[in-house]
């Protein structure tokens, strides 16, 4: 990979704590030995959901808002930690780890929430005017593998059913592919070559947080039925 295409390093930014039970009902939480305590997450964000998949976690709560709006990442560092977060909600959805987390997004967003809709639902959205009837749909219309991408031989393949019908890319350019290993944890956006991030966010695969770009489908670690169905 190119230089200009390394990750953002994220490592310096303050590492993200949780709150971890081994259970995702709320009576067996509850149980001896259901309660894991806060759990710390330094080092690349990357490892985190393994990690917590390896310590038995299966409901994870974040302590804080993740915060997109645009005064709240003014700076690239406070860019990164948005996206921080946003890592672990998907890398956990992938794993179907029940993760409760809140949003918050300027007052006139009134289309973030969709290009997160793969996502597990967030707890609350604060910010538009209409953010209920947002997280009601979101809710409601949200299932494993919404928006997903898989690495074959030689070529990357990315389905996506956020809007309703199947939209399926596959892309065999290797600048692509760094391209895709660049932003996975989010990097500089003007490190990106422009017509490859225009392409991206074109189809909504990439979310622009501040200076930071960063790729929104997660590669799915539990299939919800026979991968060749999905």
């Amino acid at each position: 990979m190119s230089t200009a295409l390394r990750p953002t390093r994220t490592d310096d930014a303050q590492p993200p704590t949780v709150t971890a039970w081994r259970d995702y009902d709320p009576h067996a939480s509850t149980l001896t030995g259901m309660f894991l305590g806060e759990v710390s997450l330094p080092g690349p964000i990357g490892q985190a959901s393994e990690r917590l998949w390896n310590l038995g976690a299966r409901r994870i709560v974040m302590p804080d808002a993740i915060d997109l709006t645009p005064t709240a990442n003014a700076t690239e560092d406070a860019a990164r930690q948005a996206v921080r977060g946003l890592s672990l909600v998907r890398d956990l959805t992938a794993r179907a780890i029940l993760v409760e987390w809140r949003l918050r997004l300027d007052r006139e967003d009134e289309e973030t929430w969709k290009l997160l809709s793969h996502l597990q639902p967030p707890q609350a959205v604060d910010g538009p005017d209409q953010a209920d009837e947002q997280l009601l749909f979101w809710r409601h219309s949200h299932y494993l593998c919404k928006c997903l991408w898989r690495q074959g031989p030689g070529f990357i393949q990315i389905r996506d059913r956020r809007w309703g019908d199947l939209r399926r890319f596959t892309s065999d350019e290797p600048h692509y592919h760094d391209a895709i290993a660049a932003l996975d944890y989010g990097t500089v956006a003007s490190t990106v070559p422009k017509n490859v991030l225009e392409d991206f966010v074109g189809e909504h695969l990439v979310l622009t947080v501040g200076e930071i770009a960063w790729w929104l489908p997660y590669r799915v670690k539990r299939w919800i039925q026979e991968a060749m169905a999905i």
